[in-house]
């Protein structure tokens, strides 16, 4: 049996590296962390001249990323957004909507193939990669879904020209059978998605994101998220703030997007996910290490959040990879498209 991993026991805080990080929250990698509980897939897709696809729903977060030509987004009953080599379209727990040599009604767009394609006919008139972590059970993180659920950000290659080398390991990475590939692909939608991120927190002022410039909030979240386990109260929370507990409820609320108590209840039964995901411990175990002091509080609030038991969420989850693991997922591929499960 796997032990918990130290950073997940509070033994040992992780590196806080990213630049939004205040007083040592890092939202943006707490993020990424909780998406992980979804299993990571990706394919590349070239379009003939004039043609589109309609993509289905995600319920989840990924990324559509033009790699060659240009296309447009196609969204129902909203204008289409020219795309160029190096745009990204974030998807968050998005709705149908396409990608197109020409625009057009999203109705008239034939729907993606999910198994083996016939090559495409040249000329090619667009080259995408689509990865995205879908969730089978519960839904995507609060500060994902305050964003857009279909928002455009470009890797702006001029001033981060190493993004160039990432999408093309990525592209790479999606028909790649050899050991490890399993592990391959969520590191480098993870370095995606926070390259996107950022992008999109700088060029729009952090909106959709907790206000955490402000003092007392970034104080309450460091708490929240470095020690889950205790039985924090609104009260507790203010008293660490520094603040009046009327005050800090209504400046978390109006910042985070959720009351404390909210926002903590979702804290923990997103870190409950993961540790269901990449441990065996047994479920007493993790409910202990998220502050349930029993495994019926623990099972009661987590069916409530992702609609399914703990025990089911943990068999139908995808088993983690991790490096030198030989077991990776297949892989199944045509001229027009290739894909990969991670």
């Amino acid at each position: 049996m796997r032990e918990l991993p130290r950073f997940i026991r509070g033994c040992a805080p992780e590196p806080r590296t990213c630049a939004d990080s205040i007083d040592g929250v890092d939202l943006m990698s707490e993020v990424i962390r909780t998406i992980r509980v979804g299993s990571a897939n990706g394919c590349l897709i070239r379009q003939s001249d004039g043609q589109g696809l309609r993509l289905p729903a995600i319920v989840g977060s990924g990324v559509h990323i033009v790699v060659r030509g240009t296309c447009w987004l196609i969204r129902k009953d909203e204008e289409p957004v020219a795309l160029e080599p190096g745009d990204v379209v974030l998807a968050s727990s998005a709705g149908e909507h396409g990608l197109s040599h020409v625009p057009g009604a999203l109705e008239s767009l034939p729907p993606v193939v999910t198994g083996p394609t016939s090559p495409a006919p040249e000329p090619f008139g667009f080259e995408f990669l689509t990865c995205c972590y879908r969730l089978q059970h519960g839904r995507a993180p609060q500060y994902l879904r305050a964003l857009p659920d279909l928002a455009v950000v470009s890797l702006d290659y001029d001033r981060h020209p190493e993004m160039r080398a990432v999408v093309g390991l990525l592209g790479a990475t999606v028909s790649d059978t050899q050991m490890g590939a399993g592990a391959t692909l969520p590191a480098l939608l993870d370095l995606v998605l926070v390259h996107v991120l950022r992008q999109w927190h700088e060029r729009h002022g952090g909106a959709g994101w907790p206000a955490t410039d402000d003092p007392a909030v970034a104080v309450a979240l460091q708490q929240i998220h470095e020690d889950p386990q205790r039985q924090w109260t609104v009260g507790g929370l203010s008293e660490a703030a520094g603040m009046p507990r009327t005050a800090f409820t209504k400046r978390f609320t109006a910042a985070v997007g959720q009351p404390p108590i909210s926002y903590l209840i979702s804290w923990r039964l997103a870190r409950g996910a993961r540790l269901l995901r990449e441990t065996d411990a047994p479920l007493a175990t993790v409910a202990r290490e998220v502050g349930y002091s029993t495994e019926f509080a623990f099972s009661a609030a987590f069916r409530r959040e992702y609609g399914v038991s703990p025990g089911r969420f943990r068999r139908t989850s995808p088993e983690p990879r991790v490096p030198g693991d030989p077991g990776v997922a297949g892989t199944r591929s045509g001229s027009s498209a290739q894909t990969h499960t991670g």
